[in-house]
């Protein structure tokens, strides 16, 4: 059962300006302060590995530590590792629900939740007070998550991942994209041009203009098994699949990776 606060709320208005110099047409519902400072969107998979959860709190204490603010959407795993991390560094951080704000989900994150609120920073969703989350308003919620910062980190993730798409929703809405490598989901946001993140500094180093790029050679992870499989005679889809052991739709989905390295 989600965990609520007797709270009701109305639609902020003005809208904060970074959504204003978007065209944000949505009310967006807030409890607490927003941010109008820097700010750096680190999200990732719920399903976390101990190394990707350490990496995430890292950057969120580093983030806060140097006055920028965390967002992030909540959720078990890698969201809750960088609010954890920004309240450790002192600093204010933003929770983008896939619930009302008055609704706090997941309910094992009520307590952090609450810490949040008492520390300076917000709740928002795109939902009004009382709304339960339902499938599907999760991934409605990841373009408020890239709207409200300045550059999204992805810093673990699957293919499937909910954070691949705040990733998309940045990059179409002109946010820096940045990952993490080490994960299916993140060494193929690399390769399609993400930059890349390998300590806390290099978010620090995008954010005053100098974002690191990956070398060529290590965009895609599947790019030395395609090029193996090529120099061994692989000469079609099928070949390729039975020489490197991918999936048909890993292979698929490289393919355009592996053309734009050659």
């Amino acid at each position: 059962m989600a965990n609520c606060i007797p709270l009701v709320t109305t639609a902020i208005a003005p809208l904060p300006r970074r959504l204003q110099l978007l065209g944000w047409q949505q009310p967006v519902y807030v409890r607490g302060t927003l941010s109008e400072g820097p700010a750096v969107a680190v999200v990732g998979s719920r399903a976390a590995s101990a190394t990707g959860m350490a990496r995430a709190h890292a950057l969120g204490k580093h983030l806060a530590g140097g006055g920028v603010h965390v967002v992030s959407g909540g959720a078990l795993g890698i969201d809750g590792a960088a609010h954890r991390g920004a309240l450790a560094g002192g600093g204010t951080t933003t929770v983008v629900l896939g619930s009302g704000v008055d609704v706090l989900y997941p309910a094992r994150h009520a307590g952090l939740f609450h810490q949040i609120l008492a520390q300076g920073g917000a709740l928002v969703s795109l939902l009004p007070a009382g709304m339960q989350p339902r499938r599907g308003t999760f991934t409605q919620r990841n373009p408020l998550i890239s709207a409200l910062a300045d550059a999204v980190v992805v810093v673990e993730a699957d293919v499937q991942s909910g954070s691949l798409s705040t990733a998309r929703a940045a990059a179409r809405q002109g946010r820096l994209v940045a990952a993490w490598p080490g994960s299916r989901g993140t060494d193929r946001l690399l390769a399609a041009g993400a930059a890349l993140v390998e300590d806390p500094e290099d978010v620090t180093a995008a954010l005053a203009g100098a974002p690191r790029y990956p070398a060529r050679a290590v965009l895609d992870p599947f790019a030395a098994r395609f090029r193996e499989a090529i120099a061994a005679g692989a000469r079609d889809i099928d070949s390729i699949i039975r020489a490197t052991g991918l999936s048909v739709r890993d292979v698929l989905r490289a393919l355009p990776s592996i053309e734009r390295l050659s």
